[in-house]
């Protein structure tokens, strides 16, 4: 009789130290869910920061044997994937890989309609006229009280702009796919009629919407009294004040470092990067004063609308002078000579690796003969 309780009393001893357990049982498990959902969100962020890089190294490390020219050897295509493939996400994309991306992209666009490449030009004529209208604003404003050659360099700095809005949002820029597009004929894979048919079509969309900018929104400025006529004609005489061999030479620059930012935002591997290098490179053209095809014509196109100063025979020679001027800085001095580069670069590997194949089979044979028995 007397043991029944101490049963009892045990038993419930028992029941509260077993919901005891069970809590603390309940609580660690709660905290190893907790754990377990943070490192999965940690890796979750840290792929998610990952995908960019990993998109970059893509092009190089999906060649396809389609993406060489039929000319190409067996052998030099595997160099060329060994060659592109050597990136390291701790360190700069290597030269190769750069290069094989260029490329690559340059045959995307090859391939897109010519309604796609039109209209894809012709928003960037648009957005690039961005940059003239706030120069102008700013040179409006500045020359009141500045002398007017310090106002048009304090001006130049919202010169990025326009570029900034291009690029970014992948717009097609004659002076940015010089070089790009001229890559896969230098490698055989696309005709060169095709390339001239196609910077005709980017430099077509490129002038139209560059002219029908200056049109309305020019207009547009003038009447919000922004600007004045006299503004348009200072800034015109600016860019039309030289001989025309400085106009070609100041041309021949500027497509050269346009071509060099096309090389560079490949290299990037995120967006503040590309803003950041486009801002750097454009807004060194503007204040150098150099010519750009497509915003000199913005800006000459505007003095031949509202001005007093420029005839249509003066503006047809300047663009065509600075369109030629920037094709051959960004074929010459960017991709041909890029391309040589990555030429001796693909040479050197086939040697390093002539010299190592008779090393790799001494090797294997050194294997096979410490394995036979004696």
């Amino acid at each position: 009789i007397n043991s029944e309780p101490t049963v009892s009393k045990d038993g419930e001893h028992n029941d509260n130290n077993n919901s005891s357990n069970s809590s603390h049982f309940k609580a660690e498990k709660k905290e190893d869910v907790r754990s377990i959902a943070a490192e999965e969100n940690s890796v979750e962020d840290k792929v998610e920061g990952d995908t960019e890089e990993q998109s970059d190294s893509d092009t190089a490390e999906n060649l396809e044997d389609e993406d060489f020219s039929e000319d190409i050897s067996e052998e030099d295509k595997e160099t060329i994937k060994k060659v592109a493939n050597d990136d390291n996400f701790s360190q700069a994309k290597s030269y190769a890989s750069i290069l094989i991306e260029q490329v690559m992209d340059g045959r995307e666009t090859f391939e897109r309609s010519l309604g796609s490449l039109f209209t894809s030009a012709f928003t960037a004529g648009l957005e690039i006229g961005i940059s003239f209208f706030m120069i102008l604003s700013a040179f409006a404003l500045l020359s009141g009280v500045l002398p007017s050659h310090y106002a048009i360099v304090l001006a130049s700095l919202f010169y990025p702009i326009g570029f900034i809005i291009v690029v970014i949002g992948q717009s097609l820029l004659f002076t940015e796919q010089t070089s790009l597009l001229s890559l896969p004929v230098l490698k055989k894979i696309e005709p060169l009629h095709k390339l001239l048919r196609l910077w005709g079509i980017v430099i077509a969309g490129n002038v139209v919407g560059g002219c029908l900018f200056a049109a309305l929104m020019i207009g547009l400025g003038l009447n919000m009294q922004l600007f004045s006529v006299s503004d348009i004609d200072a800034y015109a005489e600016h860019i039309l004040g030289f001989r025309w061999w400085v106009i070609f030479g100041s041309a021949i620059l500027a497509g050269w470092m346009m071509g060099v930012t096309a090389w560079l935002m490949t290299s990037a591997r995120d967006t503040l990067s590309r803003i950041v290098l486009v801002t750097l490179i454009s807004g060194s053209i503007g204040f150098l004063g150099l010519h750009h095809s497509i915003v000199g014509n913005i800006e000459i196109f505007s003095a031949l609308l509202y001005g007093n100063t420029v005839s249509l025979a003066r503006y047809l020679l300047f663009l065509a002078m600075i369109l030629v001027g920037n094709t051959v800085g960004g074929v010459v001095f960017v991709a041909v000579i890029k391309n040589r580069t990555f030429l001796f670069d693909i040479a050197k590997v086939k040697e390093e690796t002539a010299k190592d194949k008779p090393n790799e089979v001494n090797n294997i044979n050194n294997r096979i003969n410490t394995r036979r028995p004696y």
